[in-house]
């Protein structure tokens, strides 16, 4: 029953911009057949309500569908598209927010939630929601009807949601989000210092003394949670900021990519066809064509 009014909130507040009047809620609703997209999954908790889902993350592909939920606890780079377009495919997303997480950790104390296992999780997984998170994710979108009660209830109701995660399948992930010594938040400051100068060259040496972990831990650690090596995941942030790039610049493909850390220009364009299916001028001109990437629907 929950799935059902899950799926009639979610049709019936659906824009075209994805945002709700709940921070940190989107709303998502696709009708039509839409080629794969590449874009950050951000950290984040998504549900669909009906339609299926593919996503890609290096070597790894994940499919949910109506009645499931996904969990990115790291900003990772993926491609993804619906695969059911017989009817419309609407889902739910909500930001996980690592602070309220931590602070749940400190108020129910060591032993509840379970404590997490000290391995890095995969930053993407795949589970069935069970009745209680429906519920509450309904209650959340219930409050978008009632503005007067949002700035009251709307903490509580995502608290719940972020509890029946962390004491869920996917809790051990859900819970290191929250930990700032947990194997995942090592890694995580890795992933971040990629993001933020994707374009520098940089050793796996100084990520693995980053991390606070041996070059060998690292690397393992690291591929766990992004599926990736490090110069991989550098290569997907470079290739998706040239994209963004040739939105508004499509006649200065070899500027954007030396603008992302390419010095070698077929190499660029080589790495970019492999990634987007067509030359960066070619890429450049149809996203012009629809003024641009389209915006993330989910991850």
């Amino acid at each position: 029953m929950s799935l059902d009014e899950l799926r009639d909130l979610l049709e019936r507040h659906a824009r075209r911009g994805l945002a709700t009047a709940i921070d940190g809620v989107r709303v998502c609703k696709v009708d039509h057949a839409v080629p794969p997209e590449s874009s950050m999954s951000g950290t984040v908790l998504a549900i669909i309500a009906q339609g299926c889902k593919r996503l890609a993350l290096g070597d790894r592909v994940y499919e949910y569908g109506a009645g499931q939920y996904l969990v990115a606890s790291v900003d990772l780079p993926v491609t993804g598209h619906f695969v059911e377009t017989a009817r419309p495919s609407v889902g739910f997303a909500m930001t996980l927010e690592p602070a309220v997480i931590a602070e749940l950790l400190l108020q129910t104390g060591p032993e509840e939630p379970p404590r997490s296992t000290g391995a890095a999780p995969p930053g993407i997984a795949v589970s069935d929601a069970p009745d209680e998170l429906l519920d509450a994710v309904v209650r959340l979108l219930r409050l978008l009807d009632r503005p007067e009660d949002q700035k009251a209830l709307v903490p509580l109701v995502k608290r719940e949601i972020l509890w029946r995660l962390m004491t869920g399948e996917q809790g051990d992930a859900v819970r290191q989000l929250g930990l700032a010594d947990s194997s995942l938040s090592h890694i995580e400051r890795a992933v971040r210092w990629i993001r933020e100068n994707y374009t520098q060259p940089f050793r796996v040496e100084e990520l693995a003394q980053l991390s606070g972990m041996s070059v060998s831990a690292f690397h393992r650690n690291f591929h766990v949670v992004t599926a990736m090596s490090p110069i991989q995941f550098q290569k997907q942030i470079r290739l998706q900021a040239a994209r963004l790039l040739l939105a508004n610049h499509p006649n200065d493909v070899t500027g954007v990519g030396q603008r992302v850390g390419y010095d070698n220009p077929s190499q660029f364009s080589r790495e970019y066809r492999r990634q987007f299916g067509a030359p960066p001028s070619v890429d450049a001109a149809r996203l012009r064509g629809r003024a641009g990437p389209a915006p993330a629907a989910l991850p």
